[in-house]
């Protein structure tokens, strides 16, 4: 408050007594009259402010309690130039485009144009990087810090582009993400009064370094055809004067393609500490060596964390249901007893690495002269619950002879023994 007093004292605001259906009737005349109305340089000395009352008569009203806001005096046909780190030399005519802003409501709280500038000044504040919405703000606070007194160490500002939304007109609001499936906020948010929530992209499963290196390239290139970056080579390349004008459209699929590469860029072992919260909440608890060799076989289908539950859950989890589709297409009336032949086969194996059961396997499949085809995807059937996935025999080979034994003979039961009528 003291420094809105102080500009007032500086005669650089002043009081407005005008209520708000006052400035409303005044507004409805203006348009009625084809015009725009405007609480400023045109206007302002005809109206129910502190310009235009007697000191006695302000005291009085403001001693009796009557509502005010503190205006910013606007000074009259000044051309107020700036010179912007991404969009150059901007200039602004005060008398042709400027009105009189609130800097303290009437509820005694700042405006942001006035808490922004004071707190910009008691920070020491170098540069405000913001959106170019607020790049009509600019002559505003500009003319703020000079009539506080801090021209000498005003911050430099720089205005980026906006970020448009992917399909359509305007600019990505925080709704355009819950509407076209992608998060907006950086965390899962929900707005107290309205209860509506907001998904966030931690949660959803994405890395900070590729959210940093995704927007990064959002409005800025850096002038070759490097597109990933970490977040130490972007200190030391990323400048101002290489951020365009023009806005940027957002593209959600772009930023799961980074979250991709980064993914891919982690070692089995580090995803495999991320994927441990996941297992924990799924009631699964197995050793890391395992849970590391497991990933190897899926990371190239994975983009993010949780897609290694989603495309390797059953390494950890026999399934319970089974792809129909499948059933209808590739089980025939022999292959129950196929795979049961199989299962008491498996059981007489004393060598359980993916080689040697694939060579043995093989043998027999040859000797008996079935088709690969009319057991492996059966059998993969029953392993996983689907006809895709990783090599069959690295399956085997993690699930352990024991699981594989029991997944075949549970998924020939459990098919056979009522599922089948489903399909």
């Amino acid at each position: 408050k003291q420094y809105a007093d102080k500009l007032i004292e500086s005669g650089n605001a002043y009081l407005a007594f005008d209520t708000f259906e006052e400035i409303e009737q005044l507004r409805r005349k203006s348009e009625s009259e084809g015009e725009i109305f405007s609480y400023g340089i045109n206007t302002r000395n005809k109206l129910n402010n502190s310009l235009n009352l007697s000191p006695s008569e302000v005291k009085e009203k403001s001693d009796s309690g009557e509502p005010y806001v503190i205006r910013f005096k606007m000074p009259e046909d000044e051309d107020i130039s700036e010179n912007d780190l991404i969009r150059g030399r901007v200039t602004f005519n005060t008398t042709k485009s400027l009105d009189d802003k609130i800097l303290f409501k009437s509820d005694g709280m700042p405006t942001y144009h006035l808490a922004n500038v004071v707190d910009d000044h008691l920070m020491g504040i170098t540069h405000v990087i913001r959106g170019e919405e607020w790049l009509s703000s600019l002559p505003l606070h500009v003319l703020l810090y000079r009539a506080l007194g801090w021209e000498p160490v005003k911050p430099q500002f720089a205005h980026l582009p906006l970020i448009f939304k992917p399909k359509g007109k305007g600019k990505l609001s925080k709704r355009d993400g819950d509407k076209m499936g992608f998060p907006v906020f950086p965390l899962q948010w929900q707005d107290p009064s309205t209860g509506e929530f907001f998904r966030g992209y931690r949660e959803e499963g994405y890395f900070p370094e590729a959210v940093i290196n995704f927007l990064a390239l959002l409005g800025w290139n850096p002038g070759t055809e490097q597109e990933f970056f970490s977040l130490e080579e972007l200190t030391k390349v990323f400048t101002l004067d290489r951020v365009v004008k023009s806005g940027s459209r957002f593209d959600p699929e772009k930023a799961r393609w980074f979250n991709k590469h980064y993914f891919q860029a982690k070692s089995e072992e580090e995803l495999a500490y991320l994927f441990i919260p996941v297992l924990t909440e799924k009631g699964v608890k197995e050793p890391v060596e395992k849970i590391v060799r497991v990933i190897a076989e899926i990371k190239d289908r994975c983009e993010f964390v949780s897609d290694l539950w989603e495309h390797g859950g059953y390494f950890f989890i026999a399934p319970v249901a089974y792809d129909k589709k499948t059933i209808k297409k590739h089980w025939q009336n022999d292959t129950s007893a196929k795979l049961l032949t199989i299962a008491g086969l498996f059981s007489g194996y004393e060598r359980w690495d993916a080689e040697s059961v694939k060579q043995q396997f093989s043998e027999f499949i040859n000797g008996k002269e079935w088709s690969f085809g009319s057991v492996m995807i059966p059998l993969r059937l029953c392993l996983v619950g689907e006809s895709k996935g990783p090599d069959i025999f690295k399956i085997f080979e993690l699930l352990g002879k024991d699981e594989v034994i029991a997944r075949i003979k549970n998924g020939v039961e459990t098919i056979t023994g009522g599922f089948m009528a489903s399909v």
